[in-house]
């Protein structure tokens, strides 16, 4: 079986994936009240943990594209709609490598998506008085839904969503293609999908040593998952 049409099928199959966990009829955790706290809580905690980044003039960009558009509270369903409409057509056009990452980007949304709701269900049964989300509720919450293997590879999705988007910016002809389908992907209201890449690579140009950027981003995360498994008194250290 070819590269293509196995790319071909993952992106189909987490497109799918996608669609059924944020499907409120399919999916009846996704009405929960906890499910936009917890995830306003997470964007709060990670913006906290992106402090010194977004400090930095040359690394902000590419850390408020992290915060915007790959790993925070954002809906990301119309961004991966454009991309069920115009899968076939981006076979043709983007570069294997490129849609890989795309395909990355979708996957950890998706997995995102099923710890949010693993996680609200727990609230909502434990919890179902409290208003807000604190730092100790949120460790026990993480801590009894548990998964390590997959929390860790949530952060490789990250790591590998930054990483492809860096090497893209060096493959030849990839600027010139993303400026030539900006018209195109606005006539056909591809305008989620458009906007996604062009950011990353907007911000990513500015960024220098992608890779240690990436390093960084993984090391936290894992110290952060650390501390709570470890049940670390303080888990999120400088967070209000």
């Amino acid at each position: 079986m070819s590269r293509t049409t196995d790319l071909s099928r993952r992106l189909g199959c987490l497109l799918a994936r996608h669609q059924a966990l944020h499907d409120p009829r399919r999916e009846p955790r996704n009405q929960l009240r906890w499910l936009p706290e917890l995830r306003q809580w997470q964007a709060r905690r990670l913006e906290a943990s992106f402090d010194r980044f977004l400090r930095d003039p040359r690394r902000r960009p590419a850390a408020q594209f992290f915060l915007s558009d790959v790993y925070n509270d954002r809906d990301f369903s119309r961004r991966d709609a454009d991309i069920a409409k115009v899968l076939p057509m981006m076979q043709k056009l983007l570069p294997g490598a490129l849609l890989s990452t795309v395909a990355d980007a979708i996957e950890l949304g998706v997995l995102t998506q099923a710890f949010d709701l693993r996680m609200s269900q727990w609230l909502h049964e434990i919890a179902p008085r409290r208003r807000k989300l604190d730092g100790a509720l949120y460790a026990q919450a993480y801590r009894a839904c548990g998964l390590p293997r997959l929390r860790e590879h949530q952060i490789q999705l990250i790591s590998r969503v930054g990483l492809g988007l860096g090497k893209a910016l060096r493959m030849p002809g990839v600027m010139t293609l993303l400026k030539l389908s900006r018209g195109p992907a606005k006539a056909a209201g591809l305008s989620e999908l458009q906007g996604f890449l062009e950011r990353g690579f907007a911000a990513f140009a500015q960024l220098g040593d992608v890779r240690e950027f990436i390093a960084e981003i993984e090391q936290d995360e894992r110290e952060v998952a650390q501390r709570l498994f470890d049940e670390d008194a303080d888990p999120f250290p400088g967070l209000a």
